[in-house]
């Protein structure tokens, strides 16, 4: 018998459990894999970028875009800082306010293991858990025989990356409960083109330049990495959190220039150069190139029309391209979807039809930004849920 059980030991799921330890109460993690933290350990090229110092509600998508706003306001940076500064872990910012740990990431899961270790929680794994049932206590079915708690906190995260585990657990026991679950898709995920886009976007594979992507309403400004797949890099992965099939995109590749001001000028300075030798000046040279293939004079700069410099500055400013689809689960950082924040209280985590039972993380219908947005959502979530739980 424990006064809580955590199901699933990642970054949520460890938060939860030893702020509900530090209450006092008997808690214990219960991780299927061998070990606990492992999308942690992976994280941010192995520091994980544990947090933002910029936390604000329009950083994360959600069907409820202000349900993120009382646990992120309880649980801020700073606190996790305070944490880290207790630890004596050391950490740099990088850019956009991304914060990450000087030496590794090993550095913040044995940081929650010590924690937990403080608060007297039980880290359990290798522990498969069937089936989670409540009458007056929940009855938690595992392959180490039944276990029984007053309160449950499913933190077993989404769908992205499934070599280390990820399943649909929570998303079944949420349904089991009566909760209603948003579709999970991928996000933060390289995108894919097919026909003539393929061609041209796999001619440019190992390219990464800055550009501004727009999808709809939504604009990201930040590296784009062209693949042998389709395209990735920040400014792409943020923009496939909002990209829907057969949506286009629209590419600006000289963000904060005017093309065709620059090369009006050439023009009328009797410039020589063909097209792509002109566009090179700005452009790295096998985009130049990419550009002039899909169309323009074979004459000297000097000798292009103005209406052959506009097209071209369409081009380059606002290219229109479509994806095909994602490279999926496999490749995405995180879920978008999950169970729906209107099962859930914003305050707790706590199902508000299934007292005791807690939603936190991945597996909640809550997407953040690329940049610690998301570490920092389970530190707060995780942190919410525990504070709650702990107490009764």
């Amino acid at each position: 018998m424990f006064d809580v059980l955590v199901i699933g030991g990642g970054a949520a799921g460890l938060m939860a459990a030893l702020t509900a330890g530090q209450h006092g109460r008997s808690v214990a993690v219960l991780e299927h894999g061998p070990e606990v933290g492992r999308k942690i350990l992976i994280s941010g090229g192995g520091r994980c970028n544990f947090t933002n110092q910029t936390m604000r509600a329009d950083r994360f998508l959600s069907a409820n875009p202000h349900f993120v706003k009382s646990a992120i306001s309880r649980y801020q940076p700073s606190h996790f800082l305070d944490l880290l500064a207790k630890h004596r872990i050391a950490w740099h910012e990088k850019k956009l306010g991304q914060l990450f740990c000087d030496n590794s990431a090993h550095d913040i899961v044995q940081m929650l293991l010590n924690e937990c270790a403080a608060a007297r929680v039980r880290i359990l794994t290798d522990v498969r858990v069937y089936d989670v049932s409540k009458s007056d206590v929940f009855r938690v079915q595992t392959s180490r025989g039944d276990m029984t708690a007053r309160s449950v906190v499913l933190a077993t995260g989404g769908l992205s990356i499934p070599k280390l585990g990820a399943s649909r657990f929570a998303y079944e026991m949420a349904r089991q409960f009566g909760l209603a679950v948003i579709q999970p898709e991928p996000a933060l995920v390289p995108l894919t083109f097919g026909g003539e886009s393929e061609e041209w976007v796999r001619s440019l594979a190992g390219l990464s330049l800055p550009v501004r992507v727009t999808c709809g309403k939504t604009t990201f400004e930040e590296a784009l990495l062209f693949t042998h797949r389709g395209m990735s890099g920040p400014a792409l992965l943020q923009i496939s959190s909002y990209w829907s099939a057969g949506q286009p995109l629209f590419v600006d590749f000289l963000p904060g220039q005017d093309i065709a001001a620059l090369l009006m000028k050439l023009k009328k300075e009797g410039s020589k150069a063909k097209g792509a030798g002109a566009l090179a000046r700005w452009l790295p040279q096998r985009l130049a190139h990419a550009m002039v293939e899909l169309g323009a004079p074979e004459r000297t700069l000097a000798e292009w029309a103005d209406r052959d410099i506009r097209l071209m500055a369409q081009r380059v400013h606002s290219m229109e391209l479509k994806p095909q689809g994602t490279e999926g689960f496999a490749k995405a950082e995180v879920t978008r979807g999950g169970v729906d924040t209107k099962a859930l209280s914003s305050r707790t985590m706590e199902a508000q039809s299934v007292p005791g039972l807690y939603v936190v993380g991945e597996a909640v219908d809550v997407t953040g930004w690329l940049g610690g947005y998301n570490f920092h959502w389970a530190w707060a979530s995780g942190h919410a849920a525990g504070e709650v739980a702990g107490a009764l």
